[in-house]
């Protein structure tokens, strides 16, 4: 009786639904007396009862159908706060199981590598348990080292990278995957590669193996590679140079000062591996990127039918650009440059979407990137058009480390509301499947303000001197991350040009003195 109260609370916004309820079981009730009680039914009376009857029945229909969305909400954020919970106590979320839910969630492919990707499907992974995140598995045209011939290792780092990504604890699986071997013989190897390598033993059959991992790590979604044959990645540059070893690309670009014109497939017949068409075929949304454009995203779209299928695709077929460019890859290029590779080496109608970032980052950490030959990708929008790409914006930046990468809770929520856009502009806003997003989305932006807020309030109780932050301006607290950081960079710039100064002077008076030195001698000698 306790439990059942509780619905009736102002939180859960279900007293006006049945109050409606109530209000249209009267007017059909007041229909049937008017019926009754009265002798001769005229025109007026005639038009009265049906418009009782009609009105009652509306009423009757739209509250049964919105207490039933409501009571679905309620059910997802009582089943969040359980799980959120260590040690629940039994009640309506035993009911509905994490997995119920997620498997009611939209389909998503992610085509792409290296750490933005699993950024990415680390956001998306609280959203849908049908993930699917298809990678390169092996570090193509690279030499073995002499350990991982003895025992017949594959590289495995991105395969690794996405199991981490989907895990339900990740912290627990990259400690677990990347765990390296101190002593004996298997000293400096990693527990991943053994723990895969043992698997395809067990198994006969890599695509086997990974599909047992997936179930007995228990992540959510899957990782599937892109194909089981062995390849190489190459490139032509614009100076007709060929490169076969994907390694030096990067660096051969740099050298000969040019940029690369295409990348191709060595042997270019690569099959794709069981399952990964079947993903493409079914998916409601397909996210390209973010990743090595030449070396991690188009190699991908490359094997045999993959873009093919990802064209005759009815799903929403996002870009997800990257934040930075990369040297030797992608120098200087806009967002609209990173689409036109793509479309070049796989055809038009690959990408509808593009998401950008335009978030604001501390310019220290860009200036670290630009001395390594980085810089933010430019945002050209009306080129963009041009290709019949829709650009979407939002602030996806965030620093991990040292590092510029993609939010994943910030992007995620971004792909989301984009599908949920697409399902209510297809009528399906009344869908299961969109009740249940749009709940999670709702319950995910409120987490995300209060964390916010947390720090907020944690960063205000921790700054001394309240008299002078009060006197600050808007601008000056918004900024005061970044004003300090130009602070810190202007004092350091200032400190190198004096040493600079000192150093010239130094040279200087050294000069001097040597050609003094050399005028004296050059005079004694010609007295003798």
């Amino acid at each position: 009786m306790k439990n059942f109260l509780k619905w009736f609370k102002n939180s859960t916004k279900i007293k006006r639904w049945l109050f409606l309820i109530l209000v249209g079981i009267l007017l059909i009730c007041f229909g049937f007396s008017k019926i009754l009680v009265t002798d001769k039914l005229e025109l007026k009376d005639l038009i009265e009862i049906v418009a009782t009857f009609v009105t009652g029945f509306v009423f009757l229909v739209i509250g049964f159908v919105f207490i039933q969305r409501r009571t679905l909400e309620l059910v997802i954020e009582k089943n969040q706060i359980q799980l959120s919970k260590e040690n629940g106590k039994s009640g309506i979320t035993d009911l509905v199981s994490e997995k119920g839910i997620y498997k009611k969630g939209p389909k998503i492919v992610v085509i792409g590598g290296g750490a933005g990707l699993n950024n990415v499907l680390a956001g998306l992974k609280n959203y849908t348990s049908n993930l699917t995140a298809i990678i390169s598995v092996t570090s193509y045209g690279e030499e073995k080292s002499k350990s991982q011939k003895e025992l017949n290792l594959k590289p495995s780092d991105n395969l690794k990278e996405g199991i981490v990504a989907l895990a339900n604890n990740s912290k627990v699986m990259e400690a677990l995957m990347n765990y390296s071997f101190k002593e004996g013989k298997l000293k400096d190897f990693s527990f991943g590669d053994i723990y895969l390598s043992a698997m395809q033993n067990i198994y006969g059959n890599f695509a086997n193996s990974i599909q047992k991992t997936n179930e007995i790590l228990s992540i959510t979604g899957n990782v599937l590679p892109i194909t089981l044959d062995e390849m190489n990645i190459c490139a032509e540059l614009q100076d007709g140079t060929i490169i076969t070893q994907k390694s030096r690309i990067a660096q051969t670009v740099l050298d000969k000062v040019t940029k690369i014109n295409r990348v191709y497939l060595n042997p270019a017949n690569c099959k794709t591996a069981p399952g990964v068409l079947e993903a493409i075929k079914d998916a409601d949304a397909i996210i390209i990127g973010p990743g090595s454009i030449y070396t991690d995203v188009i190699p991908n779209l490359l094997v045999k039918n993959v873009a093919k299928t990802i064209r005759e695709s009815k799903a929403l077929k996002i870009y997800l650009s990257n934040i930075m460019t990369e040297p030797g890859q992608t120098d200087d290029y806009s967002v609209s440059e990173h689409i036109n590779s793509i479309i070049e080496h796989c055809g038009k109608g690959i990408v509808n979407f593009c998401i950008s970032d335009i978030g604001e980052i501390v310019p220290e950490y860009i200036r670290k990137y630009n001395l390594m030959g980085s810089t933010t990708v430019e945002i050209d929008s009306d080129k963009i058009k041009g290709e019949n790409v829709q650009l979407i914006k939002g602030e996806l930046a965030t620093i991990e480390g040292t590092h510029i990468r993609h939010d994943p809770d910030k992007t995620a929520q971004l792909i989301i509301e984009l599908i949920c856009t697409d399902l209510r502009f297809k009528d399906r806003h009344k869908d299961e499947q969109y009740m249940l997003l749009n709940s999670k989305l709702k319950q995910e932006k409120k987490r995300m303000r209060k964390n916010s807020n947390k720090k907020g309030k944690k960063i205000k109780e921790n700054k001394k001197h309240v008299l002078a932050r009060k006197k600050k301006s808007k601008f000056s607290d918004k900024y005061e991350e970044r004003i300090q950081s130009i602070k810190e960079s202007e004092k350091t710039r200032l400190e190198n040009i004096k040493i600079q100064e000192k150093a010239q002077k130094l040279i200087e008076e050294e000069e001097a003195k040597e050609k003094e030195r050399f005028l004296r001698e050059t005079y004694k000698n010609k007295k003798k």
